[in-house]
């Protein structure tokens, strides 16, 4: 029975529905997480009479016969929505107002982004995520710095102690894609490019599209947990009945099988 099949990929479907809306729940706390949806498409279907033939009465018939044989999880989407800017008071915490990822280096001399600005100073003076990681275009803190001014368009500047004039140290880029939703997650608030994201373009914040930086805040999550606990209830729903429907196509093949007795 066709059925039997049919409403366990429905499970199945769910059940994934399931974990991504967990994995949204759990970072709700996660500076610049960025939340996911699953994306279905239905099956195949089992053709069992075409259309626009010849009815019994000489007519065409309007319609065929058609049986769906489910559905399958096609994609996860990313919403790259901003989350909401908290005020946090560290000079080098950054928040992205609009579009542009921070470029760091990984280990192995690759790019990654992020939205994530928390960021910090290592032992060598280097800016860098809370990973570690250094930022692109790497900038480096000297030692007796009294005060770290950055500015909207990403100009970083020290005060040294027995100074009053800033000193400029370098400039904090950011980049875009054609489609961030084809990035893809790496883990550590990290994206790395793929095809389907396109090539980064690199930019000055304010201009040409980039967000501008603002000092002293962090972005949020962008997940509402308000919606991610109505779509849970659905998906639950949905698990529900169509555990209900393997049920019922059992209950009608042991009637079948019992027709005998």
């Amino acid at each position: 029975m066709r059925a039997l099949k049919t409403a366990a990929l429905g499970m199945t479907a769910q059940q994934l529905n399931v974990d991504v809306i967990a994995n949204n729940l759990a970072n709700v706390n996660t500076t610049g997480f960025k939340k996911s949806s699953i994306e279905f498409q239905d099956l195949l279907y089992e053709t069992m009479q075409t259309g626009n033939r010849d009815g019994r009465d000489g007519n065409e018939n309007p319609s065929g016969i058609q049986i769906g044989l489910g559905n399958r999880p096609i994609a996860t989407y990313r919403s790259f929505s901003e989350g909401t800017i908290s005020q946090t008071g560290n000079s080098l915490d950054l928040a992205i107002t609009g579009n542009g990822f921070f470029q760091v280096e990984m280990p192995d001399g690759s790019q990654a982004y992020t939205r994530d600005g928390a960021l910090k100073v290592n032992a060598q003076g280097n800016i860098v995520t809370n990973s570690g990681l250094k930022l692109i275009p790497d900038i480096s803190v000297p030692e007796n710095v009294n005060g770290i001014q950055i500015t909207e368009d990403g100009v970083v500047k020290v005060t040294l102690n027995g100074e009053t004039d800033p000193q400029e140290l370098g400039q904090i880029d950011l980049a875009t894609f054609m489609n961030p939703a084809g990035l893809e997650a790496v883990g550590s608030n990290l994206f790395v490019a793929t095809e389907s994201s396109g090539e980064p373009l690199f930019g000055t914040p304010g201009e040409d599209g980039m967000g501008m930086l603002y000092q002293g805040y962090l972005e949020k999550s962008n997940v509402d947990v308000a919606q991610e606990m109505i779509n849970l209830i659905v998906a639950q729903r949905a698990y529900e009945i169509n555990s209900k429907a393997i049920k019922t196509a059992d209950d009608i093949m042991s009637m079948a099988n019992s027709l005998k007795r």
